[in-house]
């Protein structure tokens, strides 16, 4: 059964390049929304409807779980398609069928923490509280699924989310690294002059990011450790598959599918992968 990849563009191949490390012996598809990118400057029902339909078609493409390696759409669409949409979907094709998002990742290797752990007590008073940074798009910012999340789990983390509108276009076009490196500082500037210091540690909340993560770790005071969403991503799945054994099957082929223009994709995806990609017509 092939482990299908959803992003909104190329950012996700950075979550995809680590699942093909950590599972070299089974069948990834990777699907590129590139015709509607980026997510997260869209509406919420908008980016629930495309993430369905980069969904489905990637179940019709033979996949059996599908991992949403964009944190827009795992934030305002994963748990309407797992409630609502998917049940049914997976009655109708007979078949396992799951979808799976990077958020919860994340939030678990961020607070050291399993998703399933009794929520901590806020003691009375805290010792001490540790700022955790999320440098992510406007709509998961706006969710706060990083803040509400965390702060059930982890009451000694502050959580900040440092909206980039913008900055997973500039990457998606190829901008100039010297303008990435502007926008990049900028925020991280207006983070810690909202929060009043730095942040300890910061999440990089968008695939994208982590082609432009030496800027982050430049901006930001010298040892400050980055959450690095891709191998966050594979240690949970790993965790997964030994759960649900049933959606290895082996194989080792990869695809690559894009709703935006068919080909040999762009020096960007060649730098996500290490290599030129050719990708398909979804």
């Amino acid at each position: 059964m092939t482990i299908g990849v959803f992003d909104s563009g190329v950012g996700g191949l950075s979550v995809h390049r680590e699942l093909v490390a950590r599972f070299p012996g089974e069948d990834l598809i990777y699907l590129a929304d590139q015709a509607h990118a980026p997510y997260g400057g869209r509406g919420g029902e908008e980016i629930v409807d495309l993430t369905r339909a980069g969904c489905e078609r990637l179940f019709q493409e033979g996949a059996g779980l599908v991992v949403l390696a964009c944190n827009t759409a795992s934030a305002i669409a994963l748990r309407r398609l797992q409630q609502t949409w998917l049940p049914e979907y997976r009655k109708s094709q007979g078949r396992p069928l799951n979808v799976l998002g990077i958020i919860v990742p994340t939030i678990e290797a961020a607070t050291g923490m399993p998703w399933q752990a009794e929520p901590e007590l806020a003691p009375a008073r805290l010792k001490s509280v540790e700022v955790l940074g999320v440098f992510c798009t406007a709509a998961t910012a706006l969710s706060r699924v990083y803040e509400i999340e965390i702060a059930k789990r982890r009451p000694d983390l502050a959580v900040f989310s440092e909206a980039c509108p913008g900055l997973a276009g500039l990457i998606e076009m190829g901008a100039p690294r010297a303008e990435l490196e502007v926008v990049v500082r900028d925020h991280v500037e207006a983070l810690r002059r909202r929060v009043g210091r730095h942040p300890d540690k910061a999440i990089l909340g968008c695939t994208h990011y982590e082609i432009v993560a030496d800027l982050f770790t430049a901006a930001l005071p010298e040892g400050t450790p980055l959450i690095h969403q891709p191998t966050s991503v594979a240690d949970a799945l790993e965790r997964y598959f030994e759960r649900h054994p049933e959606y290895l099957t082996g194989g080792g082929a990869r695809r690559f599918l894009t709703t935006g223009q068919a080909g040999v994709q762009s020096d960007l995806a060649a730098q996500f992968w290490g290599e030129p990609l050719q990708f398909e017509a979804a």
